[in-house]
């Protein structure tokens, strides 16, 4: 009989994240910030000399969310940092890919929203509102990461993305930094909106 293959990953922790059967106990922030500031968004192809990292995409959509929702209350700013958490583990597929892989992407990316979501003191499946209300927050940063470091014209992003509320993104620039400032900048979000809650 065939030995099953491994299905956990030894986390910069020590922690062993099984990726099958996640549990909140072996989910530290410090780990999904390295991981998150390693993965680059657009498969890497944007402008600059680091890549845009899907922890400084996270920081970017908590952002855009608070001035889409300025009255919503701290929980869900801290489910928008961390709507892409489970990229620190499974990498951020474009969604190309994530159609050509199938069903099992999504099953997978929904038990580690949820493991993480509990660690965190949020509820494991956000309500629709609100997971609507952060898609929204993510669209308006797609377009922007789109226009401004993804080469992507106007009319494209438009197109693709919706053209967010100039309001929203005033004075918003995306700036790409060395992946230890922006996974600093990550843990010190998390930090703040845990404070507050």
């Amino acid at each position: 009989m065939a030995k099953a293959p491994r299905a956990w990953q030894r986390m910069l922790s020590g922690r062993r994240l099984d990726l099958l059967d996640p549990t909140p106990v072996d989910i530290e922030i410090e780990d999904i910030a390295h991981g998150l500031a390693f993965v680059a968004r657009w498969n890497g192809q944007t402008q600059g000399d680091f890549a845009y990292s899907v922890a400084e995409h996270s920081l970017l959509v908590e952002r855009i969310y608070t001035r889409l929702c300025p009255k919503a209350p701290v929980k869900w700013q801290l489910a928008a940092l961390l709507h892409d958490a489970p990229e620190y583990v499974i990498g951020d597929m474009i969604s190309p890919v994530k159609a050509a892989v199938g069903p099992g992407y999504g099953a997978l990316d929904e038990r580690l929203t949820a493991a993480i979501h509990i660690r965190f003191g949020l509820p494991a499946l956000l309500p629709k509102t609100i997971k609507a209300q952060i898609k929204r927050a993510d669209k308006v940063s797609a377009w922007m990461e789109a226009v401004q470091i993804a080469s992507f014209s106007e009319k494209e992003a438009n197109k693709f993305f919706g053209r967010p509320n100039p309001d929203v993104i005033a004075d918003l620039n995306i700036d790409l930094r060395p992946p230890v400032e922006v996974r600093a900048d990550f843990v010190k979000r998390h930090e703040e909106l845990l404070a507050a809650l």
